[in-house]
């Protein structure tokens, strides 16, 4: 499989240079050459095949014969070894959750693979590959830990200084070793901002091998992919329902990922942004207007986005047109009370307890239900464990949450990052310090 880049579709590199390179230099992101439909043979065999089967497949088909079927079905084997269990919330209404995974975030998913997939292809190097990732909060998490140790791999993660809550932190910032975490003076979208200038520096690029590991990489989405494949085949006789998925958005790549399914052959309609009040793109799905602006911190902080990344991805999946974005693209958005509401009417009515994030996905898919009763099934994803936020949901729900004990040991580790201004000059001198 060959990948093009969004800003140029002459363009094209094969597999491991979209990984390995991150980032097309013309400022673009990496799409996969093409994504057809997949056999209605498979999609019909979903709710019979494990998951380790459907995943081999999906990914074979967004990456072609690039890796060997007994070494991806190594990396997937290894990396996706947790459940991601459907769970009933009301009647009609279901959530994915995609916690289990070690750093208790559906980007354990994501950073896993790509951690054992860059290793596989570096594995006969003789450079060092380093790897750039910003963060609002899970990401940094789960690709420190994905990562951790891997030989011939540095990490330098990015996160917004005071913007993450503290749970957070000690597992992005307490690691060492290969990883490296660094404590920007400003918000995620400056975090962003260093790491894609970065990937298309002359000079970086000239000092040694430089990528990402933010979902601006497309072996980021790939995995990410796979788990919408396997949550429809979780449903009873899914092949007649109609089925709606709300995603909690804010770089967009999930959401990315779900459409990409759906291009595959995935039968949702529609998919739901649901975003905190960083609404740049129900803005745009309302008025037809893509207009970026610095990012509001909330306390759904991972959606505390202000320029998404991945709608760039988007635009190119429909040509731009915003009459079939619309078509397939629902987009809703709400305040932290209404976040703070929905985390307390779930605990109260059936027990389950949210994080903010997925409480954002709730709502959002709340929304859609009420105006569209013809939908047999919606489907909302629960993106992290609410003992990650449990500043925010004890108060909430009036009693405490249950820590995981893998997120208890983190909560005594020192925290090792490093202070640095957002000014891209400082990340440039400190990066050429590092890779050469």
């Amino acid at each position: 499989m060959r990948f093009y880049s969004t800003a140029d579709r002459s363009r094209f590199v094969p597999l491991r240079e979209a990984i390995l390179g991150g980032m097309p230099d013309d400022g673009g992101l990496y799409m996969p050459e093409t994504i057809s439909e997949m056999p209605s043979s498979f999609i019909k065999s979903l709710g019979t095949l494990d998951k380790q089967t459907i995943s081999v497949e999906v990914i074979r088909h967004l990456t072609g014969n690039d890796i060997p079927v007994s070494t991806l079905l190594d990396i997937v084997t290894d990396a996706i070894n947790f459940p991601t269990p459907l769970a009933d919330i009301e009647p009609k209404i279901k959530t994915l959750e995609l916690f289990h995974g070690p750093t208790l975030a559906f980007k354990d998913v994501g950073a896993r693979f790509m951690a054992r997939l860059m290793g596989y292809l570096v594995k006969d190097s003789d450079r060092e590959l380093t790897i750039l990732v910003a963060t609002s909060g899970d990401t940094g998490s789960a690709v420190a830990n994905g990562f951790f140790e891997v030989p011939g791999i540095k990490v330098i993660v990015l996160y917004p200084a005071g913007k993450i809550s503290l749970i957070q932190e000690k597992q992005i910032a307490t690691s060492g070793k290969n990883i490296t975490a660094l404590k920007v003076a400003g918000s995620f979208d400056d975090c962003q901002r260093l790491v894609k200038t970065a990937l298309i520096d002359r000079d970086i690029r000239q000092s040694g091998m430089i990528t990402s590991a933010n979902s601006i990489n497309i072996s980021r989405l790939i995995p990410q992919c796979v788990y919408y494949f396997h949550a429809i085949g979780q449903i009873d006789m899914y092949m007649s329902k109609n089925i709606a998925i709300s995603v909690p958005s804010g770089n967009f790549g999930n959401l990315t990922a779900g459409l990409i399914a759906k291009r595959m052959g995935l039968q949702v309609e529609p998919f739901i942004a649901s975003t905190n009040i960083n609404n740049i793109v129900p803005n745009y799905l309302k008025t037809g207007r893509f207009e970026p602006k610095p990012s509001v911190r909330t306390i759904s902080n991972a959606m505390d986005v202000g320029n998404p990344s991945n709608f760039a991805r988007i635009l190119d999946l429909y040509d731009s047109s915003w009459k079939r974005i619309t078509k397939d693209i629902y987009g809703q958005y709400f305040s932290d009370d209404e976040t703070r509401q929905a985390i307390a009417s779930i605990a109260e009515t059936n027990g389950y307890i949210l994080d903010p994030h997925g409480a954002v996905a709730y709502l959002g898919l709340k929304k859609y239900l009420n105006t569209h009763p013809g939908t047999d099934i919606g489907i909302f994803l629960e993106t992290a464990h609410p003992a990650k936020f449990n500043d925010i949901v004890e108060p909430v729900i009036g009693r405490p949450v249950e820590i995981p004990e893998r997120l208890n040991k983190c909560l005594n580790r020192k925290i090792l990052s490093l202070p640095i201004s957002n000014q891209y000059s400082d990340f440039k001198e400190f990066l050429l310090e590092q890779i050469n």
